[in-house]
């Protein structure tokens, strides 16, 4: 059964205060078009930039998860991502005021009950899933570091977290699917052992930590008048450590808090892949920099198995739903530099074009003209063009609009395109067009075989009036 894309009815707002920055801040949840995914948006700074939830813009795991993009960054977002994945959302942007998330009670319980407040609004296009296709493994040998993500029609998680502490001792936590999250994982909190806290407010690293958003571990002995020293710290009348090996300020919520919090903080991370999972992930001692790098891993095995499936092969005769006239009176341009017959489909998110390859063109005089070949560069100009196509269509008057190359990635030439050949192109947006910035993936195909391929980003400009 397909599963359709879901958002957030109505924007909530929670406030609290950054655990490493200290910085109050206000974050609120907005509801999000389809095939928008999970982005961050930092309205505290001008033009109010906007972050992609991508393990490709994670800068920093040290202390959390931080991401980075156009100029800014945000901290310590995997809470709530997780909040996000264990609520089956798809579109969401996240607005805050302030360089890191709020730490809450140190869980993901609060985002989830502010966005139970405002409820889910189903969305009419269908949910991509990535099923993990084979096991993909990440080893971090000299940590004893291991996850491994096999094969399965769920989403599911196992856990084991191990810090030779007697106190802790060996922790496993799991979920068998990932609609437990609420009841079973999002009120685990974060945790640290009682070095860890002296050493972070020694250096002050923690400017809005608190014992309410935190289990301290105590696995020390620990003299009277360091507890009076944290009591004082925290203003609280008096510390002991409870018969758990827990500071006193809290009960635990679970006997495995702190592992059912370890995997709360994989699924925050492994949601920075882009898209909903299906595959069991088991992992022995987890962090934030492995999480980061399975899921870096994850993300190549989706580019890996795109570019494996099979190509779908267009018939170039037939009736076209755009001739060449009709394309012209879209593009500005015109011979010798108009290398677009014929659009065969057009729709909001994809084009396919036809461009003939004639032994007549102009460059064939000059490019090997014993042994022609056609240039690379004017098939990429060629998809360029193709792809012109699909975002002028989404303007009402596109003869008054230019489109300007920013950026060609990724670009790859499979095979030589000969005379005589009939190139067909496919582009495809990879995300919805943004302030008049468009990004194509665009192939080039000769038959059922892929000859060029290239990631592009265009901006839209329109023409400027003649005084």
């Amino acid at each position: 059964m397909n599963t359709k894309q879901k958002t957030i009815k109505s924007e909530i707002s929670v406030d609290g205060v950054g655990l490493h920055t200290g910085v109050n801040v206000t974050l609120t949840f907005c509801p999000a078009p389809e095939n928008h995914g999970f982005k961050f948006q930092r309205i505290d700074l001008p033009g109010s930039p906007i972050i992609d939830a991508d393990c490709d813009n994670v800068t920093d795991t040290a202390r959390g998860t931080t991401i980075t993009q156009n100029g800014a960054s945000v901290s310590t977002v995997e809470h709530v991502m997780a909040s996000l994945v264990g609520m089956d959302l798809d579109n969401v942007l996240i607005k805050l005021n302030g360089p890191e998330t709020p730490i809450m009670d140190g869980s993901s319980i609060l985002f989830v009950e502010a966005i139970e407040t405002v409820g889910i609004q189903i969305q009419d296009a269908e949910r991509e899933y990535f099923s993990i296709p084979h096991n993909i493994t990440y080893l971090e040998p000299e940590r004893s570091v291991e996850i491994v993500g096999m094969p399965l029609d769920d989403y599911r998680f196992t856990c084991m977290i191990d810090y030779n502490s007697p106190v802790l001792g060996s922790q496993h936590a799991g979920i068998s699917t990932i609609s437990e999250f609420k009841k079973e994982i999002a009120s685990c909190r974060t945790f640290c052992f009682l070095h860890e806290l002296e050493y972070q407010l020694k250096n002050n690293l923690i400017k809005g930590g608190d014992l309410n958003n935190a289990i301290v571990i105590v696995d020390k002995e620990v003299e009277q008048a360091e507890l009076d020293h944290l009591a004082k710290i925290f203003n609280r009348e008096a510390i002991a450590v409870a018969p758990q090996g827990i500071l006193n300020n809290m009960e635990l919520r679970y006997q495995n808090e702190p592992a059912r919090h370890k995997l709360l903080d994989m699924i925050g991370d492994l949601a920075l892949v882009g898209m909903h999972l299906k595959g069991h992930i088991m992992a022995a001692r987890p962090g934030h920099a492995a999480n980061v790098a399975f899921a870096k891993k994850i993300k190549a095995a989706i580019r890996k198995e795109k570019s494996k499936k099979t190509v779908k092969v267009y018939d170039p005769t037939v009736k076209p739903l755009l001739d060449t006239q009709q394309i012209m009176e879209i593009l500005p341009h015109r011979q010798p530099f108009l290398f677009v017959d014929k659009i065969l489909e057009l729709s909001k998110n994809h084009v396919v074009g036809v461009k003939n390859v004639t032994m007549n063109e102009e460059f064939f005089k000059g490019h090997f003209p014993g042994a022609p070949v056609f240039p690379g560069v004017i098939q990429i100009e060629s998809m360029a063009q193709v792809g012109g196509i699909l975002v002028l269509s989404g303007v009402p008057d596109p003869s008054n609009y230019l489109t300007y190359f920013l950026k060609i990635d990724n670009v790859r030439f499979r095979a030589q395109v000969l005379p005589g050949d009939t190139l067909i192109f496919r582009c495809d947006l990879m995300e919805p067009i943004r302030r008049g910035i468009a990004q194509m993936k665009g192939i080039g195909m000769v038959g059922d075989k892929v000859v060029v391929e290239a990631e592009m980003m265009a901006q839209i400009t329109k023409v400027k009036d003649n005084d």
